[in-house]
Order: C-alpha cells, then sequence, then structure tokens
C-alpha cells in the first residue's frame, strides 16, 4: 500500500516542551487512526503538521505528491458574513471538473443533517459549537484523499455523533481522527497512536486492542526493570568490594555495570489525577421538583415534569441541540425562574454546577488563589487537605500553582474548574457536558470518582460512553416531554430500536417503567428471570471480585512470563467485562426493586 504521509527523525518545541521528539512514523494509504493522548501531549500538533500547518524544528515530512488533505481544527476559520452555505462550499477548493450546483446541493443535505434549519444564516451570527458544525459540513461535502479531524464530536449532540460515526465508518480514504469519543475510537479505527512524553506510539489494532496491548507493554517494561535493578545490586556489591579493574574481564564489567545504571535510570514517573471525593453530610430530603415547566424567551421547553432525586441517583439527560438541556439544569440550579410549577431543595443540599463553558477568571490571578477563593482547605476520605495539596492531586505540581490561569491550555481550565466546585464540597453533582475538553485519562479518573461520589449527579452529556459508564437511568427531551428510561445510552437506544414507529399508544400498551420517585410511576414487578437474578446477583459478583483478586496476584508472581501474563490479562480482561455487566445489571434490578417499594407505599 503506498504511503501518505512518513516523519523521519521529526521534532518539534513550543518554549522548552518538546511535543515530539525524534519521531519516526509512516500513515499509508486507507489506514484508519485514532489518535489518542493527553491534553497538551501534542496531537493536535500532529495533525497540524500532517495538514501543512506547521514545519517541523528538525528532521522531514514526507508527503505522497498530489495528496488531497481536508483538515478540521478544534476552532476552524470562518469568514462572518458568509451564508452558512457559503462558507461550508468554501471552506475546502474545489475540485477539478466539480459540478458547482452538486456540490452545493451535498453540502446543503450535510447541514440540514447537523441540525441546521436556515442554510442563509450568517455565520457570524452563530455559536462556536455551530461554526464548528458548518465546517464540518465544508470538510464532508468535497472528497478527498486524507480526512483529518479534531475532536468533531465537540459541540454536536448525541444523534449526530451517531450519525457522524456512522459516516465515517462508510468513508474511504485514509481517516486521522483525534477524539475522546471511546466508542467512535472502538468502532471506526483499526489502529490507534498513543502521543505523549514526545513519543508517537503505533498499535494495529482497535481501541481495545489498543488499551490491551499498551497495558502488556507496561508489564514487560516493569518485569525488565525488576530484573535489571536486582542485577544491579549484584554488580553494585561487586564494583564495592574493588574490582580488579586493570584485566580485561574485570573491565568489561564495569562496563557492563555502566550499562546497567543507565538502564535502570527511570523517566520521572508520569503524574497521575486523583480526585478525592469531598462531599458533604446530605440529609434526607435532597431535591424534587413537581409539575416543572421550563421556558426561555417564551419559548416552553419543558412541560409538566416531576421526579424526586434520590441520595445516591445517577441520572442522565439527553436531547438535541436547542432541546433546552441546559435551561433545565440551570432551573433546577436557581440561576433562572421556572415557567411554572415548583423546587423544592433540602437544608442540608449544596449544589455544584459544572457549567459547559467555565466562568470567566482573571488572566492574571494565579492558579493558586483561583483554588483558595473557594477554600482553603478541605476534607477527604485521607484526612484535611491544603488548596495547595488539592491542586497538586488535579495535576497542579508546586512550581506550577505561582503561574497566572492565563497560561492554561483548554483542558487545564476545565481541570482547574472542576477543582474550584470540588472545593465546595458539594453533595449534589449537576455536570452540563463535563467530557468536553478532557482527555481520556482525565475522563476514567472523573468517572471513577462519580463511582465513589457520596451524592447525587444528574448530567447532560453527548459522550455515549460517559453515559453508559456512568449513569443509572435516562430522561429524554422528546416533543416538550421528559420520557425516563431505564439503564444508559445504549439502553436508550435498545429501547427505540424496539418500538414500532407507526404504532400508536393504546392503554393496553405497556409503559416503559420509571425511575427514583417519578410521580407517574405505574406498578412494577419482577419477571421471572429478573427474581431469579435478583436472588442471586450478589453472589456472582462476589464471586468474580475474588476471581479478580486472584489473577492480579497471579499476574505478579508471573511478571516474567511473557506467554502466561498474556493468558492472564486475557483472563482478567473477560472477568471484569463479566463483573461489568453483572453490576450494571445489580443497578437496573436495584432501581426497578426500589421502584416497587416506593410504589406499594404509595
Amino acid at each position: 500500500m503506498a504511503c501518505a504521509f512518513q516523519l523521519m527523525d521529526v521534532s518539534l518545541h513550543y518554549s522548552e516542551k518538546p511535543l515530539l521528539d525524534h519521531v519516526n512514523l509512516t500513515i499509508s494509504d486507507g489506514d484508519r487512526i485514532g489518535v489518542v493522548g493527553r491534553n497538551g501531549a501534542g496531537k493536535s500538533t500532529l495533525l497540524r503538521l500532517l495538514a501543512g500547518r506547521e514545519e517541523p524544528d528538525k528532521g522531514e515530512l514526507s508527503i505522497r505528491r498530489n495528496l488531497s488533505v481536508a483538515y478540521l481544527p478544534q476552532t476552524p476559520d470562518l469568514r462572518e458574513n458568509d451564508t452558512i452555505t457559503q462558507a461550508a462550499l468554501a471552506y475546502l477548493p474545489a475540485r477539478p471538473g466539480e459540478i458547482a450546483e452538486a456540490a452545493a446541493y451535498e453540502a446543503q443535505t450535510i447541514l440540514t443533517q447537523l441540525g441546521f434549519t436556515d442554510l442563509n444564516a450568517k455565520v457570524g451570527t452563530l455559536s462556536g459549537g455551530q461554526k464548528m458544525r458548518v465546517a464540518l459540513a465544508g470538510v464532508l461535502c468535497r472528497e478527498s484523499d486524507v480526512l483529518l479531524l479534531d475532536e468533531p464530536t465537540n459541540h454536536i449532540d448525541l444523534d449526530m455523533a451517531q450519525w457522524l460515526e456512522d459516516r465515517l465508518m462508510a468513508r474511504r480514504g485514509t481517516l486521522i481522527v483525534v477524539t475522546h469519543d471511546r466508542y467512535l475510537l472502538e468502532r471506526a479505527f483499526n489502529r490507534i497512536l498513543n502521543v505523549g512524553g514526545g513519543r508517537v506510539d503505533s498499535y494495529q489494532t482497535s481501541y481495545s486492542g489498543y488499551l490491551e496491548e499498551r497495558a502488556q507493554r507496561e508489564e514487560m517494561d516493569a518485569a525488565t526493570l525488576r530484573k535489571n535493578k536486582s542485577l544491579y545490586r549484584k554488580e553494585l556489591a561487586w564494583i564495592r568490594r574493588g574490582a580488579q579493574a586493570r584485566s580485561t574481564k574485570a573491565k568489561g564489567r564495569i562496563d557492563r555495570f555502566d550499562a546497567l545504571t543507565e538502564a535502570i535510570r527511570e523517566a520521572p514517573p508520569e503524574e497521575t489525577l486523583a480526585m478525592k471525593s469531598v462531599a458533604s453530610r446530605l440529609g434526607k430530603k435532597i431535591v424534587s421538583w413537581e409539575n416543572l415547566s421550563v421556558a426561555i424567551g417564551g419559548k416552553t421547553l419543558v412541560e409538566d415534569f416531576s421526579y424526586t432525586l434520590l441520595r445516591a441517583d445517577r441520572m442522565g439527560i439527553i436531547g438535541g441541540n436547542g432541546a433546552g438541556k441546559t435551561t433545565l439544569l440551570r432551573t433546577l440550579c436557581g440561576e433562572i425562574p421556572p415557567e411554572s410549577g415548583t423546587i423544592e431543595i433540602g437544608d442540608t443540599v449544596k449544589i455544584g454546577y459544572f457549567a459547559q463553558h467555565c466562568p470567566k477568571l482573571d488572566p492574571d490571578t494565579r492558579i493558586i488563589d483561583a483554588v483558595r477563593d473557594v477554600a482553603v482547605h478541605v476534607y477527604t476520605p485521607d484526612g484535611d487537605l491544603s488548596a495547595s495539596q488539592m491542586a497538586e492531586t488535579f495535576l497542579f505540581p508546586s512550581h506550577m500553582q505561582y503561574q497566572k490561569v492565563s497560561s492554561l491550555s483548554g483542558g487545564e481550565m476545565r481541570r482547574l474548574y472542576l477543582l474550584r466546585i470540588l472545593m465546595a464540597a458539594p453533595n449534589v453533582l449537576i455536570l452540563d457536558e463535563p467530557t468536553n475538553d478532557l482527555d481520556l485519562e482525565t475522563l476514567n479518573v472523573l468517572e471513577d470518582y462519580l463511582d465513589s461520589f457520596q451524592g447525587a449527579i444528574i448530567a447532560v452529556s453527548h459522550d455515549r460512553y460517559f453515559l453508559d459508564r456512568v449513569t443509572q437511568h435516562l430522561f429524554a427531551f422528546e416533543n416538550g416531554k421528559m420520557v425516563p428510561y431505564i439503564g444508559g445510552y445504549q439502553s436508550y437506544l435498545d429501547a427505540h430500536q424496539e418500538e414500532t414507529p407507526a404504532r400508536p399508544r393504546s392503554e393496553k400498551t405497556e409503559e416503559k417503567p420509571t425511575v427514583g420517585r417519578s410521580k407517574s410511576s405505574s406498578a412494577l414487578k419482577f419477571t421471572f428471570k429478573e427474581q431469579r437474578d435478583f436472588d442471586t446477583i450478589d453472589q456472582t459478583i462476589a464471586d468474580l471480585e475474588e476471581k479478580l483478586e486472584s489473577l492480579a496476584k497471579e499476574l505478579e508472581a508471573n511478571s516474567s512470563n511473557y506467554s502466561r501474563v498474556t493468558e492472564l490479562m486475557q483472563e482478567q480482561e473477560a472477568t471484569q467485562q463479566k463483573l461489568d455487566e453483572a453490576m450494571e445489571r445489580w443497578m437496573y434490578l436495584q432501581e426497578k426493586y426500589e421502584q416497587m417499594q416506593a410504589a406499594k407505599e404509595n
């Protein structure tokens, strides 16, 4: 297969930081590549290099002759006075022999599919997310040999993310995408590039295969390091006894000792984000709303929505762009009044609202002062932590804490914003698109933190994996009504696929059960299989957890046996998947059981 791009000993620096350090990489025609790595690691820089927007400081970048490249950055540049149709068509140059009418038709079709109704609206009237979608239409409406996309699923809703995934999977040609959308990573790509520490590591596999292979590499590297350290201690003892350095044999051994000294010189460990649980005590009464209607600008977005939030609720809210998700959250937080209905909030409730857009901070404020403005110290399971210690757990080391806020990247600003919210020790978290601008590692840690959070969570997100991972039930905006669904996003999709579109609802139609203490709860009961699972699920989970512990011990004992480590890791992954499925089943059954009990009480 022909080579599209070749990087030969490429280096690129920003200030003193090497984003790419002597990188060698070949990308072939037809490669479908997902690019992952931490915020600030150099993912966007790599795409700009391939798009010809950056030049390497050292080394050579070779691009195949006559290769047509379509590039979508995170913040595309559009002419403010163009209509959205003109902007989409002008984003890429016309192809030789192109029929203008056909290109315009394709652009307008894609714009409509991306949610635009007025195709003559001026670009200057659009939000940042809408401009991103116009540019996305621009790179998709014309054919190209290579498509480069930088975080294309940011600022688009769930249906559009599914639409984009389907389109990318059907597309021919070379595809290179920076994304933290884990469903897209798993389904659309056959090669993963991990960017970080100045390196670009290539994995010829899917995203799940990349995770497994990376874990194996790290395990083998750790085993090799342990062996070298053991040998080093023996050689050090020999050196200290006073080696006869004049003999050839001794000289060779001293040289080997020097080589070992270099081999065990470990790189500084990567800083790990550790989010501490800082929720304050939550009383019996939390948050409830009755017959709530929400409106903005005279337009009613939600009608007659009633719900009582439970202590450990994990609620997701989904809907199209402009449906009213953010307006609903702001109403629940008390930022805007409801059109009608009532909201009751318990005396002990402390709401932490993570908004979609970070509120502006004085750019001259120091990072540590931005944290101390909220709290000087906070109580965590590890004891009292100062603002400086909490900042360190959020990857703001002491030498960085006195930098100005203006020096932070978008992802770092989101992290600082989250830290400020948690410093206030909320016990109800309301999250509006929390995954925007966060890298995969931070996302995983955030999800783990939310698992252990001692309070209720309401989340709006377009990240399908996040919804499946965190939420136990969803409310979907459907024609101004909030329709409940048990389970995560996949359960919502399954429910829609099972429905017959043309079938009208009747009294005999079985209604979907609600969750929590929804005012419209109908009578519920377990099926035979659900009752059987409910009786045995606890023991099943305990057995799987015990097996995982046993496998972890075996892995440690066989760390030097590569083939055995591979077998054990495969078994560990299969067991973990079974445990995840069992836990999801347990949450569903427990939620339904609580509903059954609530229905009896009512």
